[in-house]
């Protein structure tokens, strides 16, 4: 038998020799497959909203006179579907006498009814003195309707104000004709130089919106 020191020597060298070979090799490669970093996601570009636009009014500006087309739009026009004679109507004057409608043939006739009560006629009655005054020789006439009940409180009320184109009474429940029961003041009509009704409109209007309403059916 070898002597025992000389086996544990031996042994010495190969267990040195087998640690520095598994040192030089490093760490075995793991079987596991690292995880990635988790990617974080790029911030999206902020895109601001356009500015709003405000469109355009079709509101009327003061003084400035509009298309028919605009015109139209703008007062809610009634234009009749079917064309149609104004009724023949006569009516009485604060002065005694009558305003005969069929009398005006070859004008363009503004019949606007309207009260004495009523605020949006005593605002705009100032305006229809203006357009009256403006056209009365170009082929125009006026006729303020009023549906009071009381005759003589219109002619007070006339006589007080001082208009100059005609102003006649009408109480419905007494009146037949076809501009029918008045239901709102001020409600206007146009009739035209042939004596067919052109447009109906109720509520206000200005001197402008007028001029484009009267002035093509003046030509």
């Amino acid at each position: 038998m070898r002597p025992l020191p000389s086996v544990l020597v031996m042994l010495a060298v190969v267990l040195t020799a087998v640690g520095l070979a598994l040192f030089v090799a490093g760490p075995p490669p793991s079987s596991t497959t690292p995880l990635s970093e988790p990617r974080v996601a790029e911030p999206t570009p902020r895109v601001d909203p356009p500015a709003a636009t405000t469109a355009p009014s079709s509101r009327a500006r003061r003084g400035r006179a509009l298309p028919l087309a605009e015109a139209i739009k703008e007062l809610d026009l009634i234009k009749p579907a079917k064309t149609k004679l104004a009724d023949d109507f006569a009516v009485p004057t604060p002065g005694g006498e009558t305003f005969r409608l069929g009398d005006q043939r070859g004008k363009v006739v503004m019949v606007n009814f309207w009260a004495t009560w009523c605020p949006t006629c005593k605002a705009e009655m100032p305006q229809w003195q203006k357009f009256y005054d403006a056209y009365k020789g170009k082929g125009f006439e006026l006729i303020a309707v009023s549906i009071d009940d009381d005759e003589k409180l219109l002619r007070d009320v006339c006589k007080e104000r001082g208009f100059t184109f005609p102003v006649a009474w009408r109480y419905d429940d007494k009146t037949d004709d076809n501009f029918g029961d008045i239901i709102g003041t001020p409600t206007l009509y146009i009739v035209d130089k042939t004596g067919k009704v052109a447009w109906m409109k109720r509520g206000r209007v200005t001197y402008a919106q007028l001029q484009e309403i009267v002035e093509p059916l003046l030509k």
